[in-house]
């Protein structure tokens, strides 16, 4: 399903909803990279001091990461993240955001919050934060 839903057999799709990662030739993770508004929930969220068009089909949204289990903790998030920013500037994407969590410290994160991904996956990716709708989520973005 993953394979048909990322077009992931032909590497210069200029359509796809993803990017799978590989480990020695294993599908180890997932995230989705595409058009914002692919994305109708983005139209309703709260934009707190941000002026900009919502419908605006050139600045994309990486909103999801899913690791499987046994590949977790082992950079595959961060490069996945490294490959939504080509992947999207390659396609001419005016701009990519990530809506990502920003966990209390010392306090757990409650099963599956975290596949929105954590605010340094992006920072290390060359996001940097555009605002800040609630104490744990950031707007992050990369302008091309």
């Amino acid at each position: 399903m993953l394979r048909e839903q990322t077009d992931c057999g032909h590497p210069r799709s200029t359509t796809t909803t993803g990017l799978v990662a590989y480990v020695d030739g294993e599908a180890a993770a997932w995230c989705n990279v595409e058009p914002r508004t692919a994305y109708p929930y983005f139209r309703s969220a709260p934009w707190r001091k941000r002026e900009e068009d919502k419908t605006d089909s050139s600045i994309w949204a990486v909103p999801c990461f899913i690791t499987r289990s046994g590949f977790r903790r082992r950079g595959v998030t961060y490069a996945l993240a490294r490959a939504a920013v080509d992947f999207a500037r390659e396609r001419e994407a005016r701009a990519l955001e990530g809506y990502s969590m920003i966990p209390e410290s010392g306090k757990d994160v409650p099963w599956g919050e975290l596949h929105v991904g954590h605010v340094s996956i992006f920072t290390a990716a060359g996001f940097t934060e555009v605002s800040r709708p609630t104490l744990r989520r950031a707007v992050v973005r990369i302008d091309f």
